[in-house]
């Protein structure tokens, strides 16, 4: 069971390190007028990664001014979520697997 909990944290973490990658790209091509916000699928697309990663990179971007106009949240807000999925799930879910198997 704990196997099983750890696997999905796992995933979600990745899935949430991957859907700020893609928010950060889509902001370029966006700012950079590659893509169009007038299109309905991409409106869609970048609302729900901003409705995704907005919670964790507000804090971040509190913390962290942009340098020069560039906004590094997104960088920090990756090594973070990195530590946390390489160095604390495992420390935390190693005892849970000795104990249920």
């Amino acid at each position: 069971m704990a196997s099983f909990v750890y696997f999905i944290l796992d995933s979600l973490l990745g899935l949430l390190i991957l859907a700020i990658i893609v928010s950060a790209i889509l902001s370029w091509l966006v700012a950079f007028n590659v893509i169009n916000l007038r299109n309905q699928f991409v409106y869609g697309v970048v609302r729900f990664l901003d409705a995704v990663t907005r919670p964790v990179l507000a804090p971040f971007q509190k913390v962290i001014p942009p340098l020069g106009g560039v906004d590094i949240s997104p960088i920090i807000a990756i090594l973070v979520l990195q530590g946390i999925k390489l160095y604390l799930l495992p420390m935390i879910f190693r005892p849970l697997q000795g104990l249920l198997g």
